[in-house]
């Protein structure tokens, strides 16, 4: 990463308002401190889940902070602290190297790794191989593989339920007084993802093309679910800058395959996207990622960022 942002500890996050995903964890500057069922999540999806399906037994914290891009995450002496005191760890292991050290070396008891309750896949930086980039070699070692392997899967609705249902009977094992009610919510969320699903299926049967421009490779499980082709300007990470070579070669596949869009998203620079845009003569749009919420997030939530998502990808693609 070329760009590192200093993490404000937790309770200034918490003072200043920034800690407070919902109004379940508005008051979680002491995690491990509350008689709830203490969660502390990596980074806003983990967040989300935790707090839908824990509902009123459960005191969420994110590591991450609203605003702030998940893949720069560095790991405080204070948060390694809550990390000790809380009940449960929830995060996506391959994400953020820093929160895998931290969680790898506390003795939490319950560690809720989400990229064990769905399969990964690698995705590359879009449907195609491009010429110049690495592949995989027959020598790849399985350390190196699975850091190839793609982490954005709460972008795919139904890899995103599946997590939800591990993490509910995750969550029913660590604290069982209450673990009707964590089951009722999991298959309330649950049941909210497969509409979400629908929604995607039907909104997108019908375009005039199936390829979209991103700023980086994120849309990969979307993409795959929906029969799309995601063609990334950067790799996995948002801050890559792309080669004169792949950009060239994204102003010959626009042309070729109607693309009309260059999507940007709103935790990175826009400033990459915009020139390819420019020099391609295509409008810009933002598809979010939903790394984290903030007031430039057109929504409140999950949900609503997702219909977003699917309204603009319509609008690309020349739905009909």
């Amino acid at each position: 990463m070329n760009v590192r942002r200093r993490l404000i500890p937790a309770a200034l996050a918490s003072a200043l308002g920034l800690g407070a995903l919902t109004a379940c964890s508005s008051d979680s500057a002491a995690t491990g401190n509350t008689d709830k069922f203490d969660v502390v999540a990596s980074f806003y999806p983990m967040a989300f889940l935790a707090e839908q399906i824990g509902g009123d037994h459960a005191n969420v914290t994110s590591l991450t902070e609203p605003g702030q891009e998940p893949h720069d995450l560095e790991i405080s002496t204070q948060q390694r602290a809550q990390l000790e005191e809380a009940d449960a760890a929830l995060y996506l292991k391959g994400l953020q190297p820093a929160v895998d050290e931290a969680v790898s070396q506390t003795g939490i008891k319950t560690k809720i790794d989400a990229a064990t309750l769905t399969h990964l896949e690698d995705h590359g930086t879009g449907g195609h191989s491009h010429e110049g980039e690495e592949g995989h070699s027959e020598e790849t070692s399985p350390e190196e593989e699975e850091h190839a392997r793609d982490p954005h899967v709460w972008l795919d609705p139904v890899k995103y339920a599946e997590i939800a249902q591990g993490v509910g009977k995750a969550f029913e094992k660590a604290d069982p007084d209450h673990a009707a009610d964590y089951k009722k919510n999991t298959e309330a969320l649950v049941k909210k993802l497969n509409g979400l699903n629908s929604d995607f299926e039907n909104g997108l049967k019908n375009t005039k093309t199936k390829v979209f421009f991103t700023n980086h490779a994120a849309f990969g499980y979307l993409a795959e679910r929906y029969g799309l082709t995601q063609e990334a300007i950067s790799g996995m990470d948002p801050e890559s800058e792309p080669s004169a070579a792949r950009v060239k070669e994204l102003q010959q596949e626009a042309r070729a395959d109607g693309v009309t869009t260059v999507f940007y998203e709103t935790l990175v620079s826009d400033k990459t996207a915009k020139t390819l845009a420019r020099d391609a003569k295509l409008k810009t749009d933002v598809l979010d990622p939903l790394e984290g919420i903030t007031d430039k997030s057109r929504g409140d939530d999950y949900f609503q960022v997702m219909e977003s998502n699917l309204k603009a990808l319509r609008t690309a693609l020349g739905a009909k």
